[in-house]
């Protein structure tokens, strides 16, 4: 009796420190943020899918409306057809639109680009309401997280991993919680191990 007792006890130790190890060696090898993670930051934003646009053509009613990028990054806009959205910023959305447009429509075009809605960001893992959620330019990890309903009582509290797309290159980090987010992150809170 004794024996199998103390037989099931060191088993159970076994396979508790199995786990942790493999908790450990799987933070181990986490891929940490490299430059082009924050540098994101610091450029100007260009737009993807999910992005709304507000496009003014002035003298132009028929042509000013609100448009969205579409899942294949485009915008499908009035006489010229598809202009290019994803990877682009407002100026350059606004510049290749007035230039076909003057080729054969307008004269003189001038165009207005301006973000009417971001994409939104997600946030899953120990929050109290995971999901997608709208992005408000200037958002942190915490301020998602509070969005959210806050961490749950399992939730790793000092950082979270995110996965951003950068130039049609997926990354993730581990970052701080007063570390910026971006429209269309993905956001993770891990639980803690203890």
């Amino acid at each position: 009796m004794m024996r199998s007792r103390l037989a099931e006890k060191i088993a159970r130790a076994l396979a508790i420190a199995t786990i942790a190890g493999f908790a450990v060696s799987g933070c181990a090898t986490y891929r940490p943020v490299d430059e082009a993670f924050h540098k994101v930051l610091n450029s100007p934003y260009t737009m993807d899918s999910g992005d709304v646009l507000r496009i003014t053509v002035f003298q132009q009613t028929d042509l000013t409306n609100t448009y969205s990028v579409d899942r294949g990054g485009y915008i499908a806009f009035p006489l010229i057809g598809s202009v290019q959205g994803r990877g682009r910023t407002a100026k350059q959305i606004e510049a290749d639109i007035a230039s076909r447009l003057r080729n054969g429509y307008i004269r003189d075009p001038d165009v207005s680009v301006e973000m009417e809605r971001y994409r939104p960001f997600f946030i899953m893992g120990e929050v109290n309401s995971g999901g997608q959620y709208s992005y408000v330019p200037g958002m942190t990890v915490q301020n998602a997280i509070a969005i959210a309903g806050g961490f749950t009582g399992r939730a790793t509290q000092e950082n979270a991993d995110i996965t951003r797309q950068i130039n049609g290159q997926v990354m993730n980090g581990r970052v701080p919680l007063s570390d910026p987010i971006m429209p269309g992150d993905t956001i993770y809170i891990r639980e803690r191990l203890l």
